[in-house]
């Protein structure tokens, strides 16, 4: 299996989310079109638009559900892969604890910025795809607690 396919959340008819391989900001995906030789989001069709706009409602709602997001960028770049997806990154005014690792949003206020440095484990990756995973569905995570509308977990 590549790191592609362990990393995805959930397939659509047009689009595939991805959690992304570095969680410096915590809960970032991918959501990339699945149509051949698709490179610019103004060539997108009528459908896959309507999709992606249900794509990251639900993404976002999820986020905002797990781990208490304040804001939300939306990159689509392009420059290493030229094919059509967008990077969707949940953006922090403080920091979050999510099984005992501290993410911190350095650069709040200001445009993202990757930090290459950063590592998280495959584990705590799968984790936080698994927590998307579930919201998205409608199944709330192990250890959920609705009256604190987060996982205990974070």
């Amino acid at each position: 299996m590549n790191k592609y396919e362990q990393n995805k959340i959930k397939d659509y008819q047009h689009w595939t989310v991805y959690v992304h391989e570095n969680q410096s900001y915590l809960g970032r995906c991918v959501i990339a079109c699945k149509r051949a030789k698709a490179d610019d989001l103004a060539n997108a069709s009528q459908e896959e638009l309507l999709e992606f706009l249900r794509i990251i409602n639900e993404l976002k709602n999820a986020l905002q559900k797990a781990f208490q997001t304040d804001w939300f960028n939306y990159s689509f770049l392009g420059n290493a892969d030229q094919h059509l997806h967008c990077h969707f990154i949940p953006r922090y005014q403080t920091e979050r604890v999510f099984e005992g690792i501290v993410f911190k949003d350095e650069l709040w206020g200001h445009n993202y910025k990757t930090d290459h440095n950063f590592q998280t484990t495959d584990e705590i990756r799968e984790k936080i795809k698994q927590t998307i995973q579930k919201l998205i569905e409608g199944r709330p995570p192990e250890n959920w607690e609705p009256s604190l509308g987060r996982s205990a977990l974070c």
